[in-house]
């Protein structure tokens, strides 16, 4: 899809204000943004320079734990929430790469990435995309694509990656999650990233770019990322920051936290079980 600059361009989309997905994209190199979500990402870059690089950390992040969910927790099929646009290797790919009749439902409540998204998967029969919202989590639930696709007698994962810092505590998005946990089978999954508070100028950087620029992207402490998985059991290695998370290799080596550079310290990943 071409990257327009005005909403002439595509006047079935509100372009002249940025949106979590778009300037997303913006930050892992995509074409599907427009001038607002460039400008979205440059806030993040003044703040937080290595903002592209935590983006791309993300996504990889996002990548080891579906490898995981695959390969180690036999899990096919996916309800990935705030999915964005398919910029790099997306929850699909990398599912359907070690098992090919692995489904998956995107959501987002971005018009755009439906558009995209279903032009994209046009000929996967094992991938849908629809346009619902985190914040009404009966809607999705109600959804009827999403309830031929997946099967909910049967265990699945539940995707919340890189979404809990655009909703504040006040609108309490755990109870949101835990809606939608609630309906799934025993041996689900409930898998996060979130931006964390240590104490970290570059995370309060990363705060006041989101907030600047989206009006959201809070950060919080690990303590209350922990909360996030609703008292679930978390997998080996438990919460930790992405450079150091190997959900496959929970014991094999990984460097100090110490070690790490300063915009590895922004995102934390963890996965929970649903018993």
């Amino acid at each position: 899809m071409a990257t327009p600059d005005g909403p002439d361009s595509n006047p079935g989309f509100d372009t002249s204000q940025p949106t979590i997905a778009r300037v997303y994209d913006a930050l892992l190199g995509g074409k599907d943004n427009f001038a607002a979500d460039r400008e979205g990402a440059a806030l993040y870059l003044k703040y937080v320079p290595d903002a592209g690089r935590c983006a791309i950390e993300n996504r990889e992040a996002l990548v080891k734990g579906v490898h995981y969910l695959v390969r180690e927790a036999g899990i096919d099929q996916f309800l990935d929430i705030g999915s964005g646009l398919p910029t790099q290797k997306n929850t699909h790919e990398a599912a359907q790469e070690i098992n090919p009749n692995a489904r998956v439902a995107y959501v987002d409540n971005d018009p755009i990435v439906l558009a995209h998204g279903r032009a994209l998967l046009a000929t996967n029969n094992s991938t849908i995309v629809v346009t619902a919202d985190l914040r009404e989590p009966q809607g999705i639930l109600n959804n009827e694509e999403i309830k031929t696709h997946l099967d909910f007698s049967r265990p699945m994962a539940l995707m919340i990656v890189g979404i809990h810092m655009h909703f504040h505590d006040d609108e309490k998005p755990d109870e949101w999650v835990r809606t939608i946990m609630d309906r799934l089978a025993p041996g689900s999954y409930l898998f996060i990233t979130d931006f964390v508070d240590t104490g970290e100028p570059l995370q309060k950087g990363m705060e006041r770019a989101g907030l600047e620029s989206l009006g959201n992207g809070w950060i919080r402490t690990p303590e209350r990322i922990e909360q996030h998985f609703l008292g679930m059991p978390l997998v080996p290695p438990g919460l930790d920051f992405l450079a150091r998370w190997f959900p496959e290799d929970p014991d094999g080596d990984v460097p100090a936290t110490e070690d790490l550079e300063p915009y590895q310290r922004i995102l934390m990943a963890g996965l929970a079980k649903k018993a």
